[in-house]
Order: structure tokens, then C-alpha cells, then sequence
């Protein structure tokens, strides 16, 4: 009887799936992910580059907390390396990505631990992967269930909603919002698989500079913990060629 619920369970769930998937053509499917795309080609985030992350996280019934990373990344290599400025106490702390392959640095125990993308930063609501920038990484993680029109503000938008397909992606479900004329993602809702809102991301401000557009003030409001907020300021944006050294475990040890 058990297995015979499971597998019904299982056959619904599939059904369902591609019922959502079905009202999605493969034109309109291919149209979203050349959106996608087109909001990755719009940011000045090409091959190497390096920034400071200060992000400030707001909790009920608790102080402010202030934090600052140092980011680095090749994303022809999907090769990241994050490093942990403050608070003191945290200090050193290291995140290392060379593909699939996540390590977190310990500066304590001095000693690295393999993750996921899911993996926060602190205790904010900001994850590993909202950093990464991989050429392919919304045909590789997500199927389009929404691809439509609309506004938001005084802007005319894309309105893209992506379901996963891996256990990459943090949330199950993402609509994103995109202007139109120049492809920047102004608003993103994040749900969970029971289709709970959990996270809205909305992106103000951002900084035109010659290799294209910064997001330079994001601000992520958890949903489910109401009145906690994560802002993200982005600074120090450096385009020049970063040493290979940089995406190694021996330089995270070597801050330390």
C-alpha cells in the first residue's frame, strides 16, 4: 500500500509538472531564456572581476548587523572566491567555488568544509548563489512555467517565472521582473515548492559603467520572518585580470 501511495503520489506530482510546463511554448521557453540571458549580458560582470559587498542585516528584537566580504570571480571558469572582512569575529572566513565544488573556510579550526549554493553568507538572507554569474546557468537549473508582460512602476516589464529543475537554485520557484529596454532585473520573488512566498529581492539602483551595469544597492526582505531585511551595497568594482592564486585554497589560508 505504501509504495503503491508513493508512486501515485509521484505520478500526480509528474502530472502536474508537465501540465505547468505545457502552458509555456518552447518559442515563448526560448524567448524567457534569451531574456534571462540578456540581463546577464547587461551587467558589467564578465570574466574576471573583483568588489566589496557591504551588506547590513536587520532582524526584530535584534541589532543591526554589519558585514563586509571582499568578492572575486572568474566567470568564464565559474571560479569564485569570497573572503569575509567583518565582523571581527568572523574575519577570514573564506568561500571557495570552482564549478559544482563549494568549500567554506574555517578560520578557527583552519579547516575547509564542502557546501552548496544554498549556503548563506552570515546570517543574512543574501546565498552563494545569488553571486553566480555562469554563462548557462538558467538552462542548466530551471524550466520557464510564466512568460508574460506587464508593468512595475513606471517601467514596461518582462514578467519571467522559473521553476527548478536541479537542487542548485535555493528556492523551487523565481519570477523576475525585467525592464524592457535594457534588460535589468528590477524585482524578484522567490517560493518555496509548497509555492510560499519566502523572499522578495528588489533592485533599485544600479551604476552604469563601461562593461555594462552594476546593481549597486539590493535590498532582500524575507517574507516569512516578517521586518527582516538584508541590504547589499556594492563598491570597489575592479575589472582588471585577477591572479590564478586568487581561486586556490592556499590564498584563503593565507589571510588567515
Amino acid at each position: 500500500m505504501k509504495r503503491f501511495t508513493k508512486a501515485f503520489m509521484l505520478s500526480n506530482a509528474l502530472l502536474l509538472s508537465a501540465v505547468a510546463y505545457a502552458q509555456v511554448s518552447s518559442a515563448d521557453s526560448e524567448k524567457a531564456f534569451k531574456v534571462m540571458e540578456a540581463t546577464d549580458d547587461s551587467l558589467a560582470y564578465k570574466g574576471d572581476y573583483s568588489a566589496t559587498m557591504s551588506v547590513v542585516v536587520e532582524q526584530p528584537g535584534k541589532a543591526t548587523q554589519s558585514l563586509k566580504y571582499k568578492v572575486f570571480q572568474r566567470t568564464d571558469e565559474e571560479k569564485m572566491t569570497i573572503v569575509q572582512l567583518m565582523p571581527e569575529a568572523d574575519k577570514g572566513t573564506g568561500y571557495l567555488m570552482d564549478g559544482d565544488n563549494i568549500w567554506v573556510y574555517d578560520p578557527i579550526s583552519r579547516k575547509f568544509t564542502h557546501t552548496s549554493l544554498k549556503e548563506a553568507l552570515g546570517e543574512s538572507d543574501l546565498k552563494i548563489d545569488d553571486v553566480d554569474r555562469s554563462k548557462t546557468h538558467w538552462r542548466d537549473n530551471y524550466n520557464v512555467t510564466e512568460f508574460k508582460s506587464g508593468t512595475l512602476g513606471k517601467y514596461e516589464v518582462y514578467i519571467i517565472t522559473l521553476t527548478a529543475k536541479t537542487t542548485n537554485p535555493s528556492y523551487s520557484k523565481s519570477t523576475y521582473y525585467i525592464r524592457k529596454d535594457v534588460n535589468l532585473i528590477l524585482k524578484e520573488e522567490d517560493f518555496s515548492s509548497s509555492g510560499r512566498l519566502m523572499r522578495t529581492t528588489l533592485m533599485p539602483k544600479y551604476t552604469k559603467v563601461p562593461a555594462g551595469y552594476v546593481p549597486t544597492q539590493i535590498i532582500l526582505r524575507d517574507e516569512i520572518n516578517v521586518g527582516e531585511n538584508t541590504q547589499e551595497i556594492i563598491t570597489d568594482l575592479t575589472f582588471d585580470k585577477l591572479p590564478d592564486t586568487i581561486f586556490t585554497k592556499a590564498y584563503i589560508e593565507g589571510l588567515n
